[in-house]
């Protein structure tokens, strides 16, 4: 690990003004600057970026963070890489303890190799006719295939002896290159094939997908699992595609590297592929992180209704309320590549804004699995449904709006969510996870206390021990900063507060508070919030103790307990009479 003090110099060093203008104009808008949002199309700035605060916030689709987790986002760096670079702007030298290991020796090897194998691949396509004739053939033109770098491996057992002289370095055979047969032979993995380089979002080749020109099998061969290539995990096509899917607010998902290839080729640039594997739920996370919107474009035979289902069962885990999955199912023998070359784009972007929606391909499945004649088809339907709804944990309304068009189908009574967003531990509000916006609620009194940490750290020292220890998300970040805090007294930033959490499950929490603060008015009265809902807390703590002190014999307790339970006792009846002032959360209970 990087040590956190380091990280520290360096946000303090580097403003993040000049990092986001790097990549997006910004104007100046007040105290702040503003630009349209470079992770998603829009026609309004809302996007939002904070000297002061050092932090940048999208009011459309609350994307949020540091310079770090800019670079990590935009350039698409891990957060090494991402530190190294600024540190780089800043003239610093990166600890090399825990941040340069062996492997990352290792790593810049195999990267060497692959590059060197990109480069003699191309060579070699400008010189094989039969391989040009191909691509021809498949309506491909030179300017595409140059911009995906794609080439062509001879039909020679150890071709790339010529562009790695070292045949014998294991570098070739980690990188999923070469094959060590028995007796210590060697030879190269992909030969007689197009190749396609898979390159990860810094546009750097990690493995490779070969086309073979004529009828033989595999069709396709892909590099094996590498330690640069983890297939389950990336896409093809993502690295070229990435700034097209932000403009265009939607990514498309294909089977095949043709059609990525001949898609861009007619114009839409935002498609991506698998790489011979099922959608996988890291995938779909990465998408989501990048639009709003992905849609699955599948062949409407068995086998592609099959693999959007097996899409739909991994995009559940990651699907988040507001962004939206569409399934395409093209017809009967066509592909995006054969139908965007007959159709044309506009053609294929209209099938796209016709795909069926997650929601209704959820349930159009199961319902053909049933009988809805029958009563006890219509209780199966649900039972069916309601594992795959239970997997929305990130989409509750969605699940909730579902859950009810289920008990119209199924013909049952309208089913109550329940408390699903009311506070079981301290009273309305905290599940909610909003700030202190006016616009949007009340928010729980741990976000509120959270925030005033945010803004001035040094409140810390107020706050008590023993605050009840809430089970949602911002109780958790509440209970996190308050420990860091009194463990480094010397954190003084927001920003700095939220790197000590980077790669925690706390991070987004204190991401999203920090960046509503950005919406904060001049008039805003954090101290005052802060004292409300820290007597709210400290309230609740104390109900809680004389709750769990009742439930002991009189017998039983320490005089110590005694005089505890005695206490809040006094302090619960002063408290129903006189509630506390200046508090923006409620007090009540359950």
């Amino acid at each position: 690990m990087i040590p956190q003090d380091f990280i520290q110099t360096l946000l303090d060093r580097i403003d993040i003004v000049g990092v986001v203008e790097r990549y997006v104009p910004l104007k100046k808008a007040g105290a702040n600057y503003q630009a349209r949002c470079p992770f998603h199309n829009e026609k309004t700035p809302s996007f939002t970026v904070s000297p002061t605060k050092q932090f940048y916030h999208c009011f459309g689709c609350g994307a949020h963070g540091t310079a770090i987790t800019f670079l990590m986002e935009h350039a698409g760096l891990g957060f090494v890489e991402a530190v190294r670079e600024l540190a780089g702007q800043a003239g610093m030298q990166v600890p090399d303890d825990g941040a340069r290991t062996p492997e990352d020796g290792r790593r810049d090897r195999l990267y060497e190799v692959m590059a060197a194998a990109a480069d003699f691949y191309r060579g070699e396509l400008r010189q094989s006719p039969a391989a040009i004739r191909y691509l021809k053939e498949r309506g491909l033109a030179g300017e595409t295939a140059a911009r995906y770098g794609l080439g062509y491996a001879p039909d020679d057992w150890q071709g790339l002896a010529r562009a790695l002289p070292d045949y014998r370095d294991r570098a070739l055979e980690e990188a999923g290159l070469v094959i060590a047969g028995e007796g210590g032979k060697r030879y190269d993995r992909f030969r007689a094939r197009v190749m396609f380089p898979i390159r990860n979002e810094r546009g750097r080749v990690i493995a490779f997908g070969g086309r073979v020109l004529g009828a033989g099998e595999p069709k396709y061969l892909n590099s094996p699992e590498t330690p640069l290539f983890h297939k389950g995990r990336e896409l093809y096509g993502l690295s070229e595609a990435r700034r097209a899917i932000q403009a265009a607010g939607r990514a498309i998902v294909v089977e095949g590297y043709m059609d990525v290839v001949m898609l861009a080729q007619h114009g839409a640039e935002n498609a991506v592929a698998t790489l011979g594997t099922a959608v996988t739920s890291d995938q779909v996370e990465r998408l989501l992180r990048l639009t709003d919107a992905v849609v699955f474009a599948f062949d409407g035979d068995a086998a592609g209704r099959k693999a959007a289902w097996r899409a739909l069962e991994n995009s559940l885990p990651q699907l988040v309320d507001g962004k939206r999955l569409g399934f395409l199912f093209l017809p009967e023998g066509e592909d995006p590549d054969s139908y965007v070359r007959a159709q044309g784009r506009e053609a294929f972007e209209a099938m796209c804004e016709r795909a069926v929606p997650l929601s209704q391909f959820l349930l159009d499945e199961m319902t053909a699995q049933t009988d809805l004649a029958s009563p006890e088809g219509r209780v199966r339907l649900v039972k069916l449904v309601e594992p795959y709804l239970a997997q929305l944990r990130k989409a509750p309304l969605l699940a909730a709006s579902l859950r009810r068009q289920l008990a119209g189908l199924a013909g049952l009574p309208g089913r109550r969510e329940g408390p699903r967003f009311k506070d079981r531990e301290v009273g309305r509000g905290e599940a909610q996870g909003r700030g202190p916006s006016r616009r949007g609620g009340l928010p729980s009194p741990y976000r509120v206390v959270l925030q005033a940490l945010l803004q001035d750290p040094a409140r810390v020292a107020r706050v008590p021990a023993g605050l009840p220890a809430g089970r949602s998300p911002d109780a958790q970040a509440l209970s996190g900063v308050v420990d860091l805090l009194r463990e480094r007294p010397e954190l003084r930033a927001a920003r700095d507060i939220v790197e000590g959490f980077r790669g925690r499950e706390e991070q987004p929490v204190l991401e999203a508070a920090a960046a509503a603060m950005l919406a904060w008015g001049e008039d805003y009265d954090a101290e005052a919030d802060f004292r409300g809902a820290l007597a709210t807390l400290v309230e609740h703590a104390g109900r809680q103790q004389a709750r769990d002190l009742s439930r002991k014999r009189p017998s039983e307790m320490t005089a110590e307990e005694k005089a505890r339970f005695l206490e809040s006792l006094r302090a619960r009846k002063l408290s129903d009479a006189a509630p506390v002032e200046g508090s923006s959360t409620p007090a009540g209970e359950n």
